[in-house]
């Protein structure tokens, strides 16, 4: 679920929906309510508003930016990028669940809510990437094969986006391990179609 569907969902409203919807969440969020499971709204500790300003295209604020991020869910597309992010500093000594899907059969089901995005569109710490209302393209849209030409498979599409949520994805995970720094914990659940080489 995307940071506003998780809030949709958790009857999360008035000044703590805008500050947790709105603005840089410095720190993960726990969200509570009734006849829910407790869940935790992610930080975005790798945004900083003022590197965010500059580097904003078509006239948008970081509000505009973290707003847009916020109505879509997220997912890496290859390993070096997942364990980017679980070695960081913020997060290895954190333990981390991670979701391997079958990517070919999500964008089959969603392809006409998915995006695609060249950048790390949710990071601005280092040399951020200028960024806008193009950065994020539909499937048919995206110049894969311009950008083949320059750079390498993990660095062409780094972002796989889908509008608000994902409510059918147990279809598509194959398998599910829990992770810490640079190890695999354990394997939580392998599907009936996962196999050896599905893991981060």
């Amino acid at each position: 679920m995307s940071a506003a569907a998780l809030l949709d969902d958790y009857g999360v409203n008035g000044d703590l929906r805008h500050q947790l919807g709105s603005c840089r969440r410095p720190n993960s969020v726990p969200l509570a309510a009734e006849g829910r499971p407790g869940t935790v709204l992610r930080d975005q500790k790798p945004m900083d508003d003022g590197r965010l300003a500059r580097c904003l295209d078509d006239g948008l604020t970081p509000r505009d930016w973290y707003e847009l991020l916020n109505s879509r869910t997220f997912f890496w597309l290859s390993r070096s990028r997942i364990w980017g992010l679980l070695r960081a500093r913020a997060y290895r000594n954190v333990p981390q669940t991670v979701l391997t899907l079958d990517t070919k059969r999500l964008v089959a089901a969603h392809r006409d809510r998915i995006w695609l995005s060249p950048i790390n569109s949710g990071a601005t710490l280092f040399k951020p990437q200028r960024r806008g209302l193009a950065t994020f393209q539909r499937v048919a849209d995206f110049p894969f094969d311009q950008r083949a030409k320059t750079r390498r498979l993990e660095d062409n599409v780094v972002e796989l986006v889908v509008d608000h949520s994902v409510p059918d994805v147990a279809n598509y995970v194959l398998a599910v391990h829990e992770v810490r720094d640079d190890q695999i914990l354990s394997e939580i659940w392998c599907g009936p179609e996962g196999g050896p080489g599905d893991h981060p």
